[in-house]
């Protein structure tokens, strides 16, 4: 009797997996247009973001989170490395949260971890924690040579 129930029970589970697969899933390391959650609007507020040489533009999104961030501009901050792809750094003072698991986090997205930790990814990968969307950089390209494989100096400033 257990053997028919355990077939069954795997059966179930593989057409369950099967149909919640996402066909349509963005694909990493490249920045999608669509918007999820009403979280991904950029306001069109330009940020500079200066590591070592190398600038790179970025988009702030349409959120209190990036609102904030924003006020605070310019920053330099010594961001740690973590995990093999993101940077993160510690602010002082909470902003907003309006956290939502991405799926994928993208290279150059810069969001919020909590509602203290400034994260800028540099790799893309699928992701179940949550976060809140600062924004993201609009061409990412060198950005993880750019960033290197320790801890980083990183300036992010208005535009």
């Amino acid at each position: 009797m257990k053997y028919p129930l355990i077939v069954i029970l795997s059966l179930f589970t593989l057409l369950v997996s099967y149909a919640s697969c996402d066909k349509d899933a963005p694909i990493l390391d490249r920045p999608d247009t669509e918007s999820d959650n009403g979280n991904n609007n950029p306001s069109g507020s330009l940020m500079k973001i200066k590591i070592g040489s190398n600038t790179f533009t970025a988009t702030l999104h349409d959120n209190a989170a990036a609102a904030a961030f924003k006020a605070r501009l310019p920053m330099t901050v010594d961001m740690r490395e973590l995990n093999g792809n993101e940077k993160y750094f510690d602010l002082s003072a909470s902003l907003p949260t309006n956290a939502s698991n991405p799926g994928a986090i993208q290279t150059g997205d810069l969001m919020l971890y909590g509602s203290k930790t400034l994260v800028l990814f540099y790799k893309g990968f699928s992701t179940s924690y949550s976060y809140t969307r600062l924004g993201r950089i609009n061409d990412p390209l060198g950005l993880a040579a750019a960033v290197g494989s320790g801890n980083v100096t990183i300036t992010f400033e208005l535009q």
